[in-house]
């Protein structure tokens, strides 16, 4: 069992030939509202690769609201500690060119969850045999989260985005740290592959279509990323947590399940939607076993 402590969020997606300059009107040439948020988004790619996934969060009163709960009910997700608030849903608005993204988000329900509610939850906690994180809910709820799994031994993956929210707090109980590169030198500095020594196979940092990067304690590890053609890459990050998630989970050594999880990823962005292109479990297998055929 994992268990996800994160946001749920209703994307609003708007995609344009090109990014508007400052002050510029620009003409899009869709927009649709598909189902987001990082917690979901991470819950639903592990539960897609077979994971029993317990999804902790908040969302509002609100036809978003409704929306998002029966779609992590539909992917076999459990709901029943996300609680429901007088008011708005969180939302992401998300803008799509050039093959890439711009994203804003309005945390909404999600910043109404407390410290207090997941004390409550410590038998949930403990039970898991991973937790998953990131920051799109308040930090003292990330904090709390990760001091209740140290003391039970239950390993945690810290998604650290967005990144602004780091605190050093974090760095004595966070089990695994995934940062993408950009959010790596903000934690880090410019120079994080010394960071990745002293986090051995703890701190992996992705790079996008290159792949991703760890220490093993002897050397530097580059996981070379799959071939892809790239349609939206929104939820390509989240897809390789969930992946991590349920490598780890299954007992995976580190570097098999990074590759694992690269794969994941690399099927997620050939697909419209954070949650649209995350791939089922055959199809990462396939996608691996191809490397060598």
């Amino acid at each position: 069992m994992i268990t996800v402590v994160g946001s749920i969020n209703m994307d609003l997606v708007v995609q344009t030939d090109r990014f508007p300059k400052q002050g510029e009107t620009a003409l899009g040439n869709l927009y649709t509202t598909v189902p987001g948020g990082k917690g979901a988004n991470q819950a639903v790619a592990a539960a897609r690769l077979g994971s029993d996934i317990h999804m902790v969060g908040a969302v509002g009163q609100d036809a978003f609201g409704n929306e998002l709960l029966s779609g992590l009910k539909d992917e076999g997700i459990q709901v029943e500690h996300v609680k429901k608030i007088d008011g708005a849903s969180g939302i992401a608005n998300i803008l799509l060119s050039e093959g890439d993204n711009r994203i804003i988000v309005v945390p909404g329900a999600n910043y109404s969850v407390t410290p207090q509610e997941i004390d409550a939850l410590t038998g949930q906690l403990a039970a898991s045999e991973l937790v998953i994180m990131q920051l799109e809910m308040p930090i003292p709820v990330i904090q709390r989260t990760l001091e209740i799994c140290h003391q039970h031994g239950v390993p945690t993956i810290l998604n650290p985005a967005p990144a602004s929210g780091f605190t050093a707090d974090f760095l004595p109980y966070f089990t695994y740290l995934t940062p993408n590169e950009t959010e790596a030198e903000e934690i880090f500095g410019v120079d994080w592959e010394q960071a990745l020594i002293e986090y051995p196979n703890r701190l992996v940092v992705t790079l996008g279509q290159k792949g991703a990067q760890f220490y093993d304690g002897e050397k530097h590890v580059l996981v070379e990323g799959f071939a892809t053609k790239a349609v939206d890459t929104t939820g390509a990050g989240d897809t390789f947590n969930g992946a991590l998630a349920a490598a780890l989970a299954e007992g995976q050594a580190f570097g098999q399940a990074v590759r694992f999880a690269n794969a994941a990823a690399s099927l997620s962005v050939e697909k419209f939607g954070a949650q649209g292109g995350m791939p089922e479990r055959t199809a990462v297998n396939e996608r691996m076993a191809g490397e060598y055929s």
